[in-house]
């Protein structure tokens, strides 16, 4: 087949590779033909991705490391860059929310919503970045933010800030590095039914993935599946996005379309009169 994505023989690490939307994007970058490092905090959940990624016949690597904590961050990326010979595509997952309203939020679960999902962005990033920009590799980077970020966020307040300038710091990065010819994007989800997710909810009783409590608000009323954001991460980092660059894919089923009030109501005797509730 045509290497329609441009991946093929392509070095790409991802960054929480090693379960949910991080073991899809690793699965579907093997497809496209990329070589690909998968990176977790958990060295046995990464071994067995790769493992499943040299089924497509590409090599794949493991690399354990903890991507909130700076130098581990960047070791993980130097180790990366060094088992597949450089690196063209880079993809990081990771981000965990915690749950408390705003007068009830601590400074240190703040900051630990920071770390989780905001700080390590910019320690991968920069570390990439630097081989990119040393290799001369006209590379590309795809940062998961969330549609919290987007809206407000009851009771993951910091979460939601996170996220937020998640986006921010990626539009700054593809303004900086844009000149070096490396494009930084984002996807935003909504709701996805990783395993983490999927074992919340069963622990609150809630096993029916398609129940309509599981997809409140969503137009096209079901949860999304891993793969349904791995491909547009892998779309984003691949030669058909080549003039995309700080940008965010917003993946949420369709809630942004949805009128938030329940439809337009007609005023009086105006039902179909071709009226509007605006003017």
């Amino acid at each position: 087949m045509t290497d329609v994505l441009g991946l093929h023989g392509r070095p790409g690490l991802v960054v929480g590779g090693g379960s949910g939307i991080g073991r899809a994007t690793a699965l579907l970058l093997a497809q496209a033909g990329a070589d690909v490092a998968v990176a977790d905090v958990d060295a046995a959940r990464a071994e067995e991705v790769c493992q499943e990624v040299q089924g497509y016949g590409v090599k794949a690597v493991t690399i354990q490391g903890d991507v909130t904590v700076a130098e581990e961050a960047v070791r993980v990326v130097d180790e990366a860059h060094a088992a597949l010979g450089g690196l063209y595509a880079v993809i990081n997952i990771v981000g965990l929310a915690s749950w408390s309203q705003l007068l009830d939020l601590d400074l240190a679960m703040w900051e630990l919503d920071l770390r989780q999902n905001l700080t390590h962005h910019l320690h991968v990033g920069r570390a990439a970045a630097r081989h990119m920009i040393a290799d001369g590799t006209q590379g590309s980077l795809a940062l998961v933010a969330s549609v919290s970020g987007l809206y407000g966020a009851p009771n993951h307040g910091a979460y939601g800030a996170a996220k937020a300038a998640t986006m921010a710091l990626a539009r700054t990065m593809a303004d900086e590095w844009g000149p070096h010819g490396i494009r930084v994007n984002c996807v935003a989800p909504d709701i996805i039914a990783t395993p983490r997710v999927v074992a919340g909810f069963a622990a609150q009783g809630l096993t029916d993935m398609q129940a309509p409590i599981a997809a409140d608000g969503v137009p096209l009323a079901r949860w999304g599946r891993p793969e349904e954001i791995a491909g547009p991460l892998v779309f984003l980092v691949s030669g058909l996005a080549g003039f995309m660059t700080g940008q965010t894919l917003v993946v949420d089923g369709g809630t942004q379309a949805r009128f938030p009030h329940g439809g337009a109501k007609p005023f009086g005797n105006d039902a179909g009169s071709g009226g509007s509730s605006e003017s």
